[in-house]
């Protein structure tokens, strides 16, 4: 088999791809986007040894290559861009506001865990963050507890999170006093990365979860939902698709953020503005 990749993916094996990605994962790719996912879908090429995107194409969509391939296809073209501490006025809207309100609202104290949703979690920077403050939040509250469920698409990202491993310039926005308390520093000093610690690991449960699936598989209802910096990939109709799933999944009162680029005007979901890009049912 001739090992040389195409210079080119054809128009319609674009339209081709693209009709399935939004179909699958919601994800829209107009035209000016072929260029980076035929760079991308040259990887998968690599890999399979195959020799052209058209041959790619009919092993994609064969019975054997959607049991096994179109992970990986979808893994090439979600976009990953994650770090510690985020958008960091809404972990304090979480601390001060929220979750004071949340726990309120039970009335009596309660035994059952707080349950937050990282969805679109990447590498789990953010998944980690909510830990860290949420384990700050539990000292001197014997009668808290919390759970994270944290979900990406994208199976290559969802191995790296759960591992905890990161190299040490990416907890530069952690502050100092929790990168000593919740860090463990590798003992080969010349990779320079670091681990989060078992006590932050425990409350943070991965899984793969597609937001187009019609059941997301969460027996749960949450109390908190972040979705943030990951509609902006979706149009007007899957994002009211997608919103009215978190509706649902939320508690009565639940909270739900989005990212500082995003916005739920326009859509037609019960939620109620509360603050900057945050929400509550």
């Amino acid at each position: 088999m001739n090992p040389r990749l195409p210079a080119t993916l054809s128009d319609r094996e674009f339209q081709r791809f693209s009709a399935f990605i939004y179909d699958h994962a919601g994800i829209k790719m107009p035209p000016v986007k072929k260029t980076m996912l035929e760079a991308r879908l040259q990887k998968r090429l690599k890999a399979n040894s195959i020799a052209s995107f058209e041959e790619y194409s009919e092993y994609v969509f064969s019975q054997e290559g959607r049991a096994t391939e179109l992970i990986h296809l979808i893994d090439v073209v979600t976009t990953n861009k994650t770090d510690f501490f985020r958008e960091p006025g809404h972990f304090d809207f979480m601390v001060k506001t929220a979750l004071p309100n949340i726990i309120e609202g039970r009335g009596m104290p309660s035994r059952d865990p707080v349950r937050i949703w990282s969805a679109g979690c990447s590498t789990g920077e953010e998944p980690y963050t909510m830990a860290m403050v949420l384990s700050e939040f539990a000292v001197g509250r014997p009668d808290f507890r919390a759970e994270i469920t944290a979900s990406d698409i994208c199976t290559q990202v969802l191995q790296t999170a759960r591992t905890g491993i990161y190299p040490e310039e990416r907890t530069d926005p952690i502050p100092l006093n929790l990168k000593k308390k919740y860090l463990l520093r590798s003992r080969e000093k010349s990779k320079s990365l670091v681990r989060i610690c078992p006590q932050l690991r425990s409350l943070v449960s991965f899984r793969r979860i597609n937001f187009m699936d019609d059941d997301l598989g969460i027996a749960e209802k949450m109390d908190i939902i972040f979705c943030r910096n990951v509609v902006i990939y979706f149009d007007k109709p899957t994002q009211q698709t997608l919103m009215r799933k978190f509706h649902k999944q939320l508690k009565p009162g639940g909270y739900l953020f989005i990212g500082h680029s995003e916005t739920l005007s326009g859509l037609d979901v019960d939620f109620t503005a509360v603050a900057s890009t945050v929400y509550r049912k």
